[in-house]
């Protein structure tokens, strides 16, 4: 069992928002991909210029599937894991430019929802970004393939996603998985920085942008009843 985790919550700095996905192991509850949906809400409702950062707090970004309730409800894994591609999809195009905070472990779905942000930035000295489904024996979705492959150079995606290596955060960079890297405590005031500049960005453009440069990886993930395994 998971340790309770405080639901996402939502604040802002000026023309950036900041969407703090939990100070738990942030796995991807029904709850909590309901709460994250209401948030993004909130933040494409807002008039003007705006940004996104997306972090947490603690030891994990996130680790991904929840997958203590996906073994007990199996019967709604092909709905659950459709749901999880249309977060996906939806962060990829969102209309404003965003930027994922990376202070902690980052692995499978949780490294997923990372590549779907315009930029990251991570954590220098501790904590791995990492996708274990080939440990874990559980195969990539089409959409999942899609995404990862879309958002990494190929050699950086084979090795990710063949050999489940755990990138630390140099090694992130280095591999062009994140665009920065900062310590501890001045990771979440870097991501919110390297966002601010692009806030006046935001607009039907952008998404119109994304979503022509991403077409084919989005028709994957907005497939309907996705099968896991």
């Amino acid at each position: 069992m998971t340790a309770p985790q405080h639901a996402p919550t939502l604040d802002r700095d000026g023309e950036v928002f900041v969407l703090d996905i939990g100070d738990g192991e942030n796995r991807f509850h029904p709850d909590w991909l309901t709460a994250v949906a209401a948030l993004l809400d909130e933040v494409e409702q807002t008039e003007g210029p705006k940004a996104l950062v997306t972090a947490a707090t603690g030891k994990f970004f996130s680790n991904g599937l929840d997958l203590d309730w996906l073994f007990a409800h199996a019967d709604q894994a092909g709905s659950y894991v459709e749901t999880v591609q249309a977060l996906f999809a939806r962060v990829l195009t969102l209309p404003f430019v965003t930027v994922a905070a990376l202070q902690g472990h980052t692995f499978a779905a949780g490294a997923m929802l990372s590549l779907t942000h315009d930029l990251r930035i991570m954590r220098a000295d501790r904590g791995f970004w990492c996708l274990p489904e080939a440990e874990i024996n559980i195969p990539f979705t089409h959409g999942m393939s899609a995404l990862i492959q879309s958002r990494l150079a190929p050699r950086t995606a084979h090795t990710a996603m063949v050999t489940a290596h755990r990138f630390g955060g140099v090694d992130a960079l280095s591999a062009g998985i994140v665009d920065a890297t900062a310590d501890e405590a001045g990771l979440r005031t870097a991501a919110i920085e390297l966002a601010r500049p692009h806030a006046a960005k935001a607009g039907p453009t952008v998404g119109t942008i994304k979503e022509r440069m991403y077409g084919p990886v989005l028709e994957a993930l907005r497939e309907k009843d996705v099968p896991l395994g």
